[in-house]
């Protein structure tokens, strides 16, 4: 059980950390390498491998795609709409969408690793809409597959890890 709540805390600071500084924005991850691809955030597919970004910035409106065969520091698993209820037009706020992301991408992470995520020993984070976006009709919560430290290599999907 001690495993399952430090695996608890530390998945919530990587959330925290990952997503707190750009709440505010568009985008989540993005990359200054001109090996990449830029690809729209409101494009993004379950499937796709990303380079981790080099400075934290408020607003995002793509993020730097690889091959999953070279090394990448994210890989898009799943797009899960926000159920937004009867009010659909006023945005929900930052704390419940990432309430809803949490379990949405905990949720849908064994489908595409493979293991449930208590048991993985990879992490998951999230983009979630922004207030702005939210006006142009984004509900997608996006969750990626990531690491602590190590960049991932090859697709993490079906690998069980």
């Amino acid at each position: 059980m001690p495993e399952r709540t430090s695996r608890r805390r530390c998945a919530r600071a990587l959330a925290v950390a990952l997503v707190l500084p750009l709440l505010g924005g568009c985008g989540l991850f993005g990359g200054d390498d001109d090996e990449g691809e830029g690809v729209s955030v409101f494009e993004i597919k379950p499937g796709q491998c990303f380079e981790g970004q080099s400075e934290v910035k408020a607003q995002l409106s793509e993020l730097t795609e690889v091959d999953c065969s070279q090394e990448h520091a994210q890989e898009s698993y799943a797009l899960v709409p926000y159920e937004t209820g009867e009010d659909a037009d006023t945005y929900p706020g930052d704390d419940a969408l990432a309430k809803f992301a949490n379990g949405a991408c905990a949720g849908e992470y064994g489908k595409y690793v493979g293991v449930d995520y208590l048991d993985s020993e990879l992490f998951y984070t999230y983009l979630l809409p922004s207030a702005r976006s939210w006006e142009d009709d984004d509900r997608d919560v996006i969750c990626f597959v990531t690491s602590a430290g190590e960049p991932l290599q090859g697709s993490a999907k079906g690998t069980k890890r």
